[in-house]
């Protein structure tokens, strides 16, 4: 394998969604940890989610870089964002509800009866 597609590899790979609020770990794990939460929000909204699991983090850093981090990875497709009022709100794209509906057999293998 190339250089280059280790690195796509590592660029794009799966976002890891960290189990619980560890004050050791990275700025982009709170980030991603806090959205977890939330299921949806804003970068503020992150950040404040951040500062209830610790609150001894700089709040104002936080929202400044869960705008960075949050628009990065949303660029990159690892993230789903939606606008709403004007204001993207970032969500991680989890199921949350089963599927209430059903399949037609008919369009599974037509004609076959």
């Amino acid at each position: 394998m190339s250089s280059t597609d280790q690195d796509f590899r590592d660029e794009f790979k799966p976002l890891h969604i960290p189990a619980h609020y560890m004050p050791a770990d990275s700025d982009q794990d709170k980030i991603i940890y806090a959205l977890a939460q939330i299921d949806e929000g804003t970068a503020d909204e992150v950040a404040a989610e951040i500062s209830r699991h610790d609150s001894s983090v700089d709040i104002e850093y936080f929202k400044t870089k869960a705008a960075s981090t949050l628009n990065i990875l949303y660029g990159k497709g690892l993230i789903k964002g939606i606008t709403k009022d004007g204001v993207l709100r970032y969500n991680l794209s989890k199921i949350t509800k089963g599927n209430d509906g059903s399949i037609d057999p008919e369009l599974l293998a037509p004609g076959l009866d």
